[in-house]
């Protein structure tokens, strides 16, 4: 004959929650991974130098943030220039973005550059060899960029997992399929900028987004393009 000890009700309800999250666990599925996808019209604006910075608001001064962008650590300042091209064509309140950067750039839409009378070639930040300059003009001085104004080629930002979710590396190419009222449209050649540390994030110019009525979308997807894919 074999005796046991009773089991107190505080051991038996350790008992039954175990057995209930085993059977739970066993049980549940894993949740299908779904990128949350932002499409941000970017406007006109200026990324300046530390140098560029002070020569243009004076010395010491230092970028004031005003507004978080959607990317970490990137923000639009309260500080604005005039961008000025040939014959005095000008903008008069071209937004500053921070942080600073090793080379100054103008980024504009291409209405922009027809509005300063500058041919800006579409290329990627930072591709700024051989692109046209402008004067660029602060309340405490000047600063004459010798090349540095583009068209800014539209681009995904996404992360690691992203990556994986739509099969593509940093550097391939994908399209942007919006649909909208009487606008739907598929804007090709996104080039893919892919870290560890970025969201999810296309960005398009004002005349992109006016031209896909972007206000009114309806639905947006990202897709593959492949590689011999060329734009219609």
């Amino acid at each position: 004959m074999v005796l046991t000890a009773p089991i107190d009700r505080q051991s038996i309800e350790k008992i039954v929650r175990q057995i209930v999250l085993q059977q739970a666990g066993g049980n549940r599925r894993p949740v299908p991974y779904a990128p949350k996808l932002v499409v941000t019209i970017s406007a006109r604006h200026v990324h300046l130098t530390d140098e560029h910075v002070e020569t243009l608001f004076g010395p010491g001064h230092k970028l004031t943030p005003m507004k978080d962008l959607y990317q970490d650590g990137y923000y639009a300042a309260e500080e604005t220039v005039m961008v000025v091209g040939p014959r005095r064509r000008m903008l008069p309140t071209v937004r500053v973005l921070g942080p600073t950067r090793p080379h100054s750039q103008v980024e504009l839409a291409f209405t922009d550059s027809i509005s300063l009378g500058i041919d800006a070639p579409v290329r990627h930040s930072g591709n700024l060899q051989g692109s046209p300059g402008c004067v660029l003009v602060g309340p405490r001085g000047v600063v004459e960029l010798k090349e540095g104004v583009i068209r800014a080629a539209r681009h995904v930002h996404m992360n690691v997992r992203d990556a994986e979710y739509y099969g593509v590396q940093n550097g391939d190419m994908m399209r942007l399929r919006v649909v909208s009222p009487q606008c739907s449209v598929i804007l090709e050649d996104l080039k893919v900028r892919a870290d560890p540390a970025s969201k999810l994030e296309v960005h398009l110019d004002t005349d992109e987004g006016n031209a896909c009525h972007m206000d009114q979308a309806t639905k947006i997807e990202l897709l593959r393009q492949e590689p011999n894919a060329r734009p219609c």
